[in-house]
């Protein structure tokens, strides 16, 4: 069956009431094969709710302290290394929401609030220390050729004398995937400030969430035989996406920070949207599903409800993530 049948066959099953629904997806789906663009381009701003409030203006300010960082390469950092949890520690001992080790905090630890104190558990120190790290490493490693931000990042993982020796990032493959994950996860901290591409795994993941209309509900279900087919919210996306050769994270606070975020007006279908009590912080999302097209999502909504249509534009509507293949492949395991 072609994707465009599926969407007439599932749609059409629930009764006319959403047949406009089926032309907005088909007709914006046709468009978006044609779209151009990304991320890229002036200044970096972060992306709505992407970073904590209580941490947004020290990622902004100490993000634009050298040329070889920005603030959403800043937050993609803070969010591989701790998730922005302030009292993360790591098997390493690596501490706070930077995870430095004690013996590279008392060298290069800054009092960023300037009290007089050096905590690494401070995020206003801890922060202000990240960045004043990895621009220190960037100027010791200037003369390396290659990417400035890339030779930076390796710095930080393999040591500033490990990228002069090999003149460039070592071919460590830790620290290679260090380099990539960061400087992947940076586009979903990015305002974006051109419309981004498609998912080309979007229509998949649309057949599948369209196939699982009038499933009952259940909290903790992945669509199992032992749970009888049954999802939440983000198993459903889960799953959607997992049926196109994406794996996404369990919980829906994480799947938001798989590819880079698209405003309303330039919702495509195949997009996950997202929802929160709390419209300042990513972290607060608690539900989301698949948006279809016209204002309409494919979600799991609740318990005593099936998987169903449902509007978007509600009042706590946070966001969007067009997801990507490279996106959700650099989402650490555990934040």
């Amino acid at each position: 069956m072609t994707v465009r049948k599926a969407w007439v066959v599932a749609i059409a099953a629930l009764g006319g009431g959403f047949t406009f629904v089926l032309l907005l997806v088909v007709g914006v789906y046709v468009v978006a094969g044609n779209l151009a663009g990304g991320v890229g381009g002036g200044s970096v701003g972060l992306a709505k709710g992407a970073v904590p409030a209580a941490y947004k203006a020290l990622v902004q300010k100490w993000g634009n302290l050298c040329p070889a960082l920005n603030p959403a390469l800043l937050a993609a950092q803070l969010y591989q290394e701790s998730g922005f949890n302030p009292n993360a520690v790591s098997p390493a001992k690596a501490q706070g929401i930077a995870q430095f080790i004690p013996g590279t905090w008392a060298t290069h630890g800054v009092d960023g609030n300037g009290d007089g104190r050096r905590d690494v558990w401070d995020p206003n120190d801890a922060i202000p220390s990240a960045a004043s790290y990895d621009c220190e490493l960037a100027k010791y490693v200037r003369s390396v050729p290659g990417d400035a931000t890339h030779n930076m990042l390796a710095a930080y993982n393999a040591g500033a004398d490990a990228v002069i020796k090999y003149g460039g990032v070592p071919p460590y493959g830790e620290t290679q995937n260090y380099v990539k994950t960061i400087t992947t996860l940076e586009k979903s901290f990015a305002a974006p400030v051109t419309r981004v591409d498609p998912s080309k795994q979007a229509a998949t993941a649309i057949t599948y969430a369209q196939g699982k209309l009038g499933t009952p509900y259940l909290w903790g279900g992945e669509g199992t035989p032992e749970q009888g087919g049954r999802f939440d919210c983000s198993g459903l996306t889960q799953a959607a996406y997992a049926s196109a050769g994406i794996t996404l994270p369990r919980v829906a606070n994480d799947q938001y920070n798989a590819g880079p975020h698209p405003k309303r007006a330039e919702l495509l279908p195949g997009d996950l949207v997202f929802f929160s009590d709390d419209l300042t912080n990513s972290r607060a999302i608690r539900h989301v599903g698949i948006y279809v097209g016209g204002g309409y999502m494919i979600d799991a909504p609740r318990t005593g409800a099936v998987i169903r249509f449902d509007p978007i534009d509600t009042p706590d509507y946070f966001g969007a993530t067009r997801v990507t293949e490279d996106g959700a492949k650099a989402l650490p395991t555990t934040v």
